[in-house]
């Protein structure tokens, strides 16, 4: 084997881990050496990419493909490396400190793991405890730090946690489940069915009226019924439509399979045909 050969599978038998990433960000971020991109972005400038990559992570994760996982995490990380070194270089934090917060918090968030707040201690005294139990006690330990930072305002509300960037659909399961811990809610979720008939109902005097600002708003309505009566059934609404979605993908995609294979394509086919292989699809 030649030396350049040998240096080369040196090279790549190398193993990086957590300190070479954050090097490696700062290179890339370097003024003068660096990628001139990398050296151009912002915090804002990247968070549509950082959005995008979680969206692949989890559809990685849908589809149980761990390869995918794996490059999809190291996307994420990435980006939490990415936002640190900037943080880093107008001095607001390192990417040592958000690993200190959040183990700290952690730690703090977990007492029936660690009741001294030692990390490394091993006591396992107080762990068997109920799910309930858990919960109110996350809670609990929430509203303390809450209450340690800043006194009540309108800023710090029932509802000021919820992240205005969620997705709709997540956003309002998450303002559900909030007004529910408060009691603010249905005692059984069989109530909710006479809800969202309602606000069917609701919808379709909307759309009579024709008026579109009316029929907007009781669509929303309608959709916040859903996710409601979701909760009760302990079903991630985002979730489940994901699933739908995916599910309409494979049985058009099958659709249009069937047609090309006549020589058609979905602009060239009747709605009675697409339908019947619609229907053929369903039992594949």
């Amino acid at each position: 084997m030649k030396d350049s050969e040998k240096k080369s599978s040196a090279k790549n038998s190398v193993r990086y881990g957590m300190k070479d990433l954050v090097y490696l960000m700062s290179r890339l971020r370097d003024p003068e050496t660096g990628c001139p991109w990398d050296v151009k972005q912002t915090f804002e400038s990247i968070v549509p990419s950082t959005l995008e990559e979680v969206y692949e992570l989890v559809e990685a994760i849908e589809k149980n493909d761990k390869a995918n996982v794996q490059e999809e995490l190291g996307d994420v990380l990435l980006h939490v490396i990415f936002y640190s070194q900037m943080a880093a270089e107008e001095k607001s934090f390192t990417f040592d400190d958000v690993a200190h917060g959040i183990v700290e918090k952690l730690v703090r968030r977990h007492p029936h793991v660690f009741p001294s707040g030692d990390l490394y201690e091993n006591d396992s005294s107080q762990r068997n405890i109920d799910e309930k139990t858990l919960f109110e006690q996350w809670d609990r330990i929430k509203q303390a730090e809450k209450g340690d930072k800043q006194t009540l305002d309108a800023n710090t509300g029932t509802l000021s946690g919820v992240p205005a960037a969620l997705p709709a659909l997540q956003r309002s399961y998450k303002i559900q489940k909030k007004l529910a811990a408060v009691g603010f809610d249905w005692k059984n979720k069989e109530e909710l069915f006479p809800v969202v008939e309602s606000e069917l109902q609701e919808f379709k005097h909307a759309t009579d009226s024709r008026v579109q600002e009316d029929v907007e708003e009781e669509l929303g309505d309608v959709l916040f019924a859903i996710v409601n009566l979701a909760r009760h059934y302990k079903i991630e609404p985002e979730t489940a439509l994901r699933r739908a979605n995916r599910k309409v993908e494979q049985r058009f995609a099958y659709i249009e399979e069937q047609l090309k294979q006549q020589g058609k394509t979905p602009a060239q086919a009747s709605m009675k045909e697409m339908e019947l292989l619609w229907q053929a699809a369903k039992k594949v």
